[in-house]
């Protein structure tokens, strides 16, 4: 059957006014119909096919995962004055679609919202905090330490020792996110959680800090070195005081050991001479002899008296040969 072009032209506008009055929601998705801009019905929440009045009608998607809100890098000052640059984020999600819509309309919005919010909380907390209660974790969390530096430390005047806190970075995120999330619900919007993601000193900041660990560190260093010098020095002294010692008592054994030598070779001559005449006169000829040997080398000239021992060996020896 052949239609006129004006029936099929009807036709296909019904078609395409039918196509147009329904749509889907996705499961991830929650819908809010407008009509000029004012919402029509209470929010569509429930995945599957719906419908709406054609061409006045408009449909709004809003996601109903979680959210992501990644703020940027803020430089902010701590209770003690430190300057630091702090990165946080936050998990979200819309809650209720028709106040999010009515005061934020789009994600864009939302986002810029998230991050005044979150933003002034940020600034306020850290404010109140010092720098060593937004760098720890938490309270309860105890650094490892090098005791024999802690002793040294301590003896400088808690040089390099940590303060104890009070809260802790945790405590601190908390406390962010109890005073956001009231404000955020306001606009529709469940806060789900606040992060520090990361925070670094300000440059000019992380200098003066590098200098003063590097000031501490040498400060324990030189007490260690002052240490170990009083130490050498008192080692030392201890192994002169022993090596004096050892020298005495081995030079007193010598003396002894050369008197009794002494006492034992004098007893000998005296028993060598009251012996026998001729042994001793031969003792003394050999002591004689061992003693010219000595004293006597191939270059020297002797001058002798008449009245000498040797002077009186050598006659008696000419003499002999003579026979």
């Amino acid at each position: 059957m052949n239609l006129s072009p004006k029936l099929a032209l009807a036709i296909a506008f019904i078609g395409l006014v039918a196509l147009s009055a329904a749509f889907t929601v996705d499961q991830t998705e929650q819908v809010i119909v407008t009509q000029f801009g004012r919402p029509v019905g209470d929010p569509i929440t429930e995945p599957g096919l719906h419908f709406k009045l054609p061409l006045i009608q408009q449909v709004n998607r809003f996601d109903k995962r979680y959210l992501a809100w990644d703020g940027p890098m803020v430089e902010m000052s701590t209770k003690d004055k430190t300057y630091v640059q702090v990165d946080t984020f936050a998990r979200w999600r819309i809650t209720d679609p028709m106040r999010y819509y009515l005061r934020l309309r789009d994600e864009r919005s939302a986002q810029s919202r998230l991050e005044d919010i979150l933003g002034s909380e940020t600034r306020t907390a850290i404010a109140r905090h010092e720098l060593i209660e937004v760098v720890r974790t938490d309270k309860d969390r105890q650094p490892l330490q090098d005791q024999s530096l802690m002793d040294a430390a301590s003896s400088l005047g808690n040089l390099g020792q940590l303060r104890p806190i009070h809260s802790g970075r945790v405590a601190i995120e908390k406390g962010i996110f109890a005073a956001a999330a009231p404000k955020l619900a306001e606009f529709g919007i469940e806060l789900l959680d606040v992060r520090f993601k990361r925070i670094n000193y300000n440059p000019e900041v992380l200098e003066r800090i590098y200098q003063r660990m590097i000031s501490e560190r040498l400060q324990i260093a030189q007490r260690f070195r002052s240490e170990g010098e009083g130490e050498a020095a008192r080692i030392n002294g201890n192994k002169e005081r022993d090596i004096n010692e050892i020298a005495s008592t081995a030079y007193k054994r010598v003396q002894e050991i050369r008197g009794e030598a002494d006492a034992k070779a004098t007893e000998i001559y005296a028993k060598a001479y009251t012996q026998k005449p001729e042994a001793a006169e031969f003792y003394r000829f050999l002591k004689s002899m061992d003693t010219y040997r000595r004293v006597v080398d191939g270059d020297a000239t002797l001058v002798l008296s008449t009245r000498s021992d040797l002077y009186a060996l050598l006659k008696r020896a000419e003499d002999k040969g003579g026979h």
